[in-house]
């Protein structure tokens, strides 16, 4: 067996893991798990929110170790589950390495829904939302435009590359204003509020903080302050946006937001 190919496949499956949502526990047994097909006397994984550390050492070998520095995070439970499915039929001899490697450089480049599918799912997602918090068919009209510009700005942000923090606030900022400006110019008497509300939640990091919960009740207390923090960083930024788009509407119209 190749050795070197072994742990590449490794650090591979639990970088493509980590970037896509899952807990450093499950990161580190499955890398753990993958290692012990060596057979070697050393397998040890170290997983942080933002890398990887992976080695394999025995007396008739060279200690081989690798790095990997991990700056890009979502979430993506399908990833997560087709990467555990490879890590599962490699350890039980169903699949070679060779195979496994291949087929985890295939999931790292998977896209599961198509652009245009997941811009219907920001519209759905802030139209249901709406109805949920009581809203009646004007309001549901406006969260669906709201839900359109949500995924304008997301592709926008995309393109422009810009950090977390600042697309979220930049989303956030965009559904405020619009919002608003519809219940003005074009809606009156619909609940900015609650479309607000629903056009914001999937920017609204719940993910990312059960994820950090789960990690700190594991023992992962660097991992999962660090995912606290982001998750309390992206609703600062949600927050931000929100409050900037009303300020500007103010700003704009000279008056006051009654709700």
């Amino acid at each position: 067996m190749n050795d070197k190919l072994l742990v590449e496949t490794a650090v591979l499956a639990g970088e493509i893991m980590l970037i896509s949502g899952a807990e450093i526990f499950r990161v580190e047994d499955t890398i753990d798990h993958i290692l012990r097909k060596a057979g070697r006397n050393t397998a040890e994984a170290i997983v942080f929110s933002t890398g990887i550390f992976a080695s394999l050492n025995d007396p008739s070998i060279e200690a081989i170790t690798v790095a990997r520095r991990v700056t890009v995070r979502n979430t993506n439970l399908n990833r997560v589950y087709l990467v555990n499915d490879v890590s599962r039929k490699l350890c039980a001899d169903l699949m070679t390495v060779e195979e496994a490697f291949e087929r985890l450089k295939e999931i790292r480049k998977t896209v599961q829904f198509h652009k245009r599918l997941k811009d219907m799912g920001f519209v759905g997602v802030a139209v249901f939302f709406t109805l949920l918090l009581g809203g009646n068919a004007r309001d549901c009209v406006a969260a669906a435009v709201t839900g359109a510009v949500l995924a304008v700005a997301m592709e926008i942000s995309q393109k422009i590359r810009l950090n977390d923090f600042c697309a979220n606030a930049f989303c956030a900022f965009l559904i405020a204003l619009t919002t608003l400006l519809l219940e003005r110019w074009a809606l009156s008497g619909i609940k900015s509020d609650i479309i607000i509300i629903g056009a914001i939640m999937p920017l609204v990091p719940g993910v990312i903080f059960t994820t950090a919960i789960r990690d700190t009740l594991n023992g992962d207390y660097a991992s999962g302050t660090a995912r606290i923090v982001e998750a309390v960083v992206i609703a600062l930024a949600v927050a931000a946006g929100v409050g900037a788009g009303m300020g500007l509407y103010q700003w704009m119209t000279g008056g006051y937001i009654i709700w």
